[in-house]
């Protein structure tokens, strides 16, 4: 009599996949607490509130079609989507349009810093949380690693240059270039490396992210 192996799923799926849509839902909310403070957005929100203002779209489809288009970039590069990847292009664009639905923009000075402050503090916590379980990087995440990979730069050159063209050309086309985007340029980086230990799954593979070089 013939017996089938049991299925043998990824390490830690469960967790993962939770720890993957909870940390982009919150992503996309914390898009929306930064475009409600008016005080400024992130740097590639920059250029998706420009082209959401001239395309008249909203800002999570424009999201959503930039995210694709970035997908498109991977392919000379030879990167690699994962689900993570794929599933980033589609819940942030949900998360972001539903919660600026229901998000009433703030009319006092303290409630849009607050504001501000709350969707940078969020999106560390969420990009460590997606970026923690491994299951495949952002569409802009993996560009910075393709060029970086292609070109033999550093990443410091490699993102700060893309990101500068995305600002540069967002604010042309008239998104939200404000304190909040300078406050959000200097915190996200020593945010997310606090973060990302503690939100790293550990699987038999990896090491705990604050271990690798």
């Amino acid at each position: 009599m013939l017996h089938s192996r049991p299925v043998r799923l990824p390490p830690r799926l469960p967790r993962r996949l939770v720890q993957l849509y909870a940390g982009l839902a919150l992503y996309g909310a914390s898009m929306a607490l930064l475009v409600r403070s008016s005080l400024g957005v992130t740097p590639w929100d920059v250029l998706h509130q420009g082209l959401a203002q001239r395309l008249g779209w909203s800002l999570g489809l424009v999201t959503a079609v930039v995210g694709g288009l970035v997908l498109l970039a991977w392919i000379p590069l030879r990167e690699r989507p994962g689900l993570g990847t794929v599933s980033n292009v589609v819940v942030i664009a949900v998360a972001v349009d539903g919660t600026l639905a229901v998000l009433p923009a703030p009319s006092h000075l303290a409630a849009q810093a607050a504001f501000a402050a709350s969707g940078i503090a969020l999106n560390a916590v969420a990009t460590a949380a997606y970026v923690g379980v491994h299951l495949g990087p952002g569409p802009r995440d993996g560009l910075m690693t393709g060029l970086v990979r292609r070109t033999g730069g550093s990443v410091r050159l490699v993102r700060t240059t893309i990101e500068v063209a995305v600002v540069t050309g967002g604010w042309l086309l008239g998104g939200t270039l404000g304190v909040a985007t300078v406050a959000y340029a200097l915190a996200i980086g020593p945010l997310t490396q606090l973060l990302l230990p503690r939100l790293s799954v550990r699987t038999p593979a990896r090491r705990p992210v604050s271990a690798r070089r």
